[in-house]
C-alpha cells in the first residue's frame, strides 16, 4: 500500500511558475512508477507526466511538453511537477498516482492521492 499526499497548488499568473510536490509512505518508492494527472470539472483526468522508478525516463503530454518537468527524490520518497509558463488552460486539481509499471493509462495505476487544485488566471 502506497499512501501519497500533494501539496504546492495554489493561484498563480498566467506566465508564472508552481512546483507541486508529492510525497509517498513506504519503503519501496523507487519501485514505483509515479505519474501525474489532472482533471477539470466535467472532463476526464488526463495524463500529464510520468517518470521511472530510477527517474531514467520521463514522458510528457503534448500540451506541457517544454513547459513542465516531473522529477523525484527516492531518498526523500518524493515526486516533483515544475510548471512553468504556465496558462488558463493548465488549471485543474493534479493529482500524483504511482503503479509498479510504466503507463499513461489513467485507469492502470494503483494508488492515488487527494489533489491539489491549480489555478491559473489570465
Amino acid at each position: 500500500q502506497v499512501q501519497l499526499v500533494e501539496s504546492g497548488g495554489g493561484l498563480v499568473q498566467a506566465g508564472g511558475s508552481l512546483r507541486l510536490s508529492c510525497a509517498a509512505s513506504g519503503r519501496t518508492f523507487s519501485t514505483y512508477v509515479m505519474g501525474w494527472f489532472r482533471q477539470v470539472p466535467g472532463k476526464e483526468r488526463e495524463f500529464v507526466a510520468a517518470i521511472s522508478g530510477l527517474g531514467r525516463s520521463t514522458e510528457y503530454a503534448d500540451s506541457v511538453k517544454g513547459r513542465f518537468t516531473i522529477s523525484r527524490d527516492n531518498a526523500k520518497n518524493t515526486v516533483y511537477l515544475q510548471m512553468n509558463s504556465l496558462k488558463p488552460e493548465d488549471t485543474a486539481v493534479y493529482y500524483c498516482a504511482a503503479r509498479r509499471t510504466w503507463s499513461k493509462v489513467r485507469m492502470e495505476y494503483d494508488f492515488w492521492g487527494q489533489g491539489t487544485q491549480v489555478t491559473v488566471s489570465s
